[in-house]
């Protein structure tokens, strides 16, 4: 007699999908802590050439981090367009699903929403505060710092609920449905990546708003214990936002 196999149970679910838009990107700070708690990181390219997978009844989650590329690139780069066919499919499965900076814009992109630059040309490049709204106290108890490196903003369509913001780029961070979160900045930068890319990305800091290598580096030790602390709490009630059967 042949019997169906049984899907995984939630407790089984031991790999989270990290999505990178470069061969030398890494998943930083949120890689080490997810790792941290026991799950294999499946590390997946799609500008690369990496498929995207089809089944996640293995994944416990997915995270898609950033990169120099646009949200709005789709008609020239099929890794964008992948990803924004592929990340409804995640989010109505029940899937956790957590955007970072591009990874914000593109869920903010497939939910509906715009991306495009700030209408003076700012950019976010360095620490920058951020505030919470009323419904984002539930996930920031209070204003912060966080490192910032965009020069796009986010419109978040009705469907959405924002959760932090400031002046200069309202959205800041948001919820999509029980699962999808996507915050504008990066809480999985160290410092070494800080040093990497204050180096090799070093005329973007001639941008308006942007902020001095110095500045980078020096409030390292100030800023990031904090944020640290942060998006360490924030990953086990993000998993716990799965809504698919155990």
């Amino acid at each position: 007699m042949n019997v169906a196999a049984e899907k995984p149970k939630k407790s089984d679910r031991n790999k989270i999908a990290i999505i990178v838009h470069q061969e030398q990107s890494r998943p930083g700070r949120v890689g080490a802590l997810l790792e941290r708690r026991g799950y294999a990181l499946h590390r997946l390219c799609p500008n690369l050439g990496c498929r995207l997978p089809e089944d996640m009844s293995e994944y416990a989650g997915v995270v898609i981090f950033g990169g120099p590329m646009s949200a709005n690139d789709c008609g020239t780069l099929a890794g964008i367009k992948s990803e924004l066919d592929w990340i409804p499919r995640v989010v109505e499965a029940g899937v956790p699903f957590l955007g970072l900076c591009l990874g914000a814009q593109l869920l903010t992109r497939a939910a509906g929403g715009r991306v495009g630059g700030h209408p003076d040309g700012q950019v976010e490049i360095g620490y920058v505060e951020i505030e919470p709204t009323a419904a984002g106290r539930e996930w920031f108890r209070a204003p912060m710092k966080v490192y910032q490196w965009h020069r796009e903003g986010m419109q978040i369509p009705d469907c959405c609920q924002l959760l932090a913001t400031n002046d200069t780029y309202p959205v800041q961070g948001f919820r999509c449905g029980a699962n999808a979160f996507g915050f504008q900045f990066h809480p999985e930068v160290t410092l070494e990546m800080k040093q990497l890319w204050t180096l090799k990305a070093a005329e973007r800091l001639k941008l308006p708003g942007a902020q001095q290598r110095g500045v980078h580096l020096s409030m390292h030790a100030l800023y990031d214990p904090p944020l640290d602390r942060w998006i360490d709490g924030f990953l086990d009630r993000w998993l716990a936002t799965d809504t698919r059967p155990h």
